[in-house]
């Protein structure tokens, strides 16, 4: 599968904005789509994902009430909109896919599948 992401932006502290990953290719049943982040000299940091055919999501706690994930499966999209936002949400955001998952993992080297990133910048 690969996996396009874009919607990242420039926004002021406090402002939203709403990623797009659109899969081409088979995504089966048992896979999960997440969102990662990294920021410049940090370590690549889960944010949200969930099973591609319904059935529940996981959040990190530094985003939980202020991002959403969601999927449009005729679309082969998972969006992740962004509310509330912060400098120190200020990072290139990856989507990725683990397509033979047993569970949402909030570790980026179980996803075997990724995008090439979109650089969300957040002023204060």
């Amino acid at each position: 599968v690969q996996l396009q992401a874009s919607g990242g932006g420039l926004v002021q502290a406090g402002g939203s904005l709403r990623l797009s990953c659109v899969a081409s290719g088979s995504i089966f049943s048992r896979s999960v789509i997440g969102w990662f982040r990294q920021a410049p000299g940090k370590e690549r940091a889960f944010v949200a994902a969930l099973w591609w055919s319904g059935g529940g999501t996981k959040y990190a706690d530094s985003v939980k009430g202020r991002f959403t994930i969601s999927r449009d499966n005729a679309e082969n999209t998972v969006n992740l909109h962004m509310i509330d936002l912060r400098p120190e949400d200020t990072a290139v955001y990856y989507c990725a896919a683990d397509l033979a998952a047993r569970m949402i993992s909030m570790n980026w080297k179980t996803y075997t599948s990724w995008g090439q990133g979109t650089l969300v910048t957040v002023s204060s």
